[in-house]
């Protein structure tokens, strides 16, 4: 899974109404101060439906200057996940210092970022190569 600056703390997040567009996003999320909306943004967030149990892979990415899905968000929800983690699957955490909520600006600094992304899918579905250990300790 490649979790792109994803929205994982539903709840917490439409309830501040100081974080900028929250509430202009309640008529498509619903205001959680109304407790039938509370009640059901709580049965899919995923910050809030973490248990203990094995995830497969995850890549999950964020920007420190994203407006829209504030970085620490994915980083919470991936220190969570950390905690009740089973199993062998791999758990990364990219953030990018210099991206906001698109990812970088300039095509090249896109570019890197998807290969990123397709080196851990590739990766996952054991289709990567691995340089020669030579190769590796040039650097």
């Amino acid at each position: 899974i490649v979790a792109d600056v994803p929205f994982v703390d539903v709840v917490t997040t439409m309830m501040d109404e100081t974080i900028p567009l929250t509430t202009n996003e309640y008529d498509e999320w619903g205001n959680p101060a109304d407790k039938r909306y509370y009640d059901y943004m709580l049965g899919y967030s995923p910050y809030d439906n973490v248990t203990a149990r094995a995830y497969p892979a995850m890549m999950v990415t964020t920007g420190l200057w994203d407006s829209q899905v504030q970085y620490f968000e994915p980083a919470k929800w991936v220190a969570k996940l950390r905690v009740h983690w089973q199993g062998e699957a791999p758990l990364l955490l990219h953030t990018n210092m210099d991206a906001g909520h698109g990812g970088q600006s300039g095509r090249y600094r896109q570019y890197r970022e998807r290969a990123q992304e397709y080196a851990f899918i590739l990766g996952q579905l054991g289709l990567a190569e691995t340089p020669p250990a030579s190769a590796q300790a040039r650097g």
